[in-house]
């Protein structure tokens, strides 16, 4: 054991160590070259992603984040330059529409009326004004939030004396620039969601409108949220007085602006142009590109309709030269079928 333990042991351990010496330097200094004699040659070709025309159907819904808000304030104005002569109604009362608020007594002078004396003399005379009433009306149902007008105060035709604060909601929203050219043709109705509100429900009156060069909003009272503010295009639809919603809830409005079913419909990244108009690029079985115009339809933000232009089957690039796909941080996608789309194209 002691043979063992004092000189076959170290000689088999020296041995061990000499073979690993070995292996490293043969690797440090003799690499095997066989891999270079065979270089990486790529097999991939990069092509443009093409797609085929087909039927479908469109439905043009627009979509907006907006608000409910109360109905602004309608000014009491007066009719007739007079002075106040009778208060009917005070602040805070809850009055309809036509119901009598105040009057105005209005002084009309008469003419001077002359007089000959037996003697020949002519006098003159200022007969008494003739003496009237001008009524002044609630020009909206709602609360008299304010009466300002006072017994005796002289007044002029206009001036505001007071405001009545309908009971109604409306929609309210802003409409995006881009947006407008699929609303061509105007409804007059819109669907309602409220975040934690009834059942999406319809509202009348729709009006789309924007403001004017140099139109001033100063004339305005009461709350006008989601009206255009910062000179957007508003938004507004009537809520109906039987569903119960409160200012400041978050509403989502839902315009309806048509439908086309069995129309050819290509994706909206395939053409330069999202209105009326437009360019495609149709390829041949042999790779040949030709640019052409087509007129569009209808459009769901995603896919638009082709009314002239293309024929069903047609071949055309999915994405358009001026355009770009989705990318992630590498420029490249899956497309779900195991294709990579990159910036330059498909591996």
């Amino acid at each position: 054991m002691g043979v063992w333990r004092k000189w076959v042991f170290p000689i088999l351990r020296i041995v061990v160590f000499a073979v690993i010496a070995a292996a490293l330097v043969k690797l440090a200094f003799f690499a095997d070259a066989s891999g270079d004699a065979a270089p990486a040659v790529p097999t991939g070709s990069i092509t443009d992603p093409v797609m085929t025309v087909e039927r479908g159907s469109i439905v043009n819904d627009v979509a907006i984040q907006g608000a409910v808000s109360a109905d602004a304030a309608v000014a009491v104005k007066a009719v007739a330059a007079g002075t106040v002569d009778e208060l009917f109604v005070s602040e805070g009362s809850v009055v309809s529409e036509g119901d009598l608020l105040y009057d105005i007594k209005v002084e009309t002078p008469r003419d001077p009326v002359e007089t000959v004396g037996a003697d020949g003399s002519v006098e003159i005379s200022q007969p008494k004004p003739v003496i009237s009433f001008e009524k002044v009306f609630a020009p909206t149902g709602g609360t008299l939030s304010s009466l300002t007008v006072l017994h005796g105060q002289a007044v002029a035709v206009g001036d505001v004396g007071g405001q009545v604060a309908p009971s109604t909601f409306s929609a309210t929203g802003t409409l995006e620039p881009a947006q407008q050219y699929r609303l061509l043709d105007r409804p007059s109705e819109a669907t309602v969601t409220i975040s934690g509100g009834p059942a999406p429900f319809t509202c009348t009156d729709l009006t789309i409108t924007t403001p004017l060069a140099g139109e001033s909003s100063s004339g305005s009272s009461g709350n006008d949220v989601g009206g255009g503010a910062g000179g957007g295009t508003a938004v507004r639809c009537a809520i109906p007085d039987d569903v119960t919603v409160f200012a400041g809830l978050a509403a989502e409005i839902t315009i309806p602006a048509g439908q086309a079913d069995d129309v050819l419909v290509i994706p909206t990244t395939a053409v330069d142009g999202g209105a009326q108009s437009g360019i495609v690029f149709v390829t041949s079985p042999d790779g040949d590109q030709e640019e052409r115009p087509v007129t569009l339809g209808l459009s769901d933000g995603s896919r638009i309709e082709v009314v002239d232009g293309l024929e069903e089957g047609e071949t055309i690039l999915q994405f358009t030269p001026n355009g770009s796909a989705p990318m992630n941080g590498d420029d490249c996608y899956d497309d779900g079928s195991g294709a990579v789309i990159c910036a330059g194209g498909m591996m």
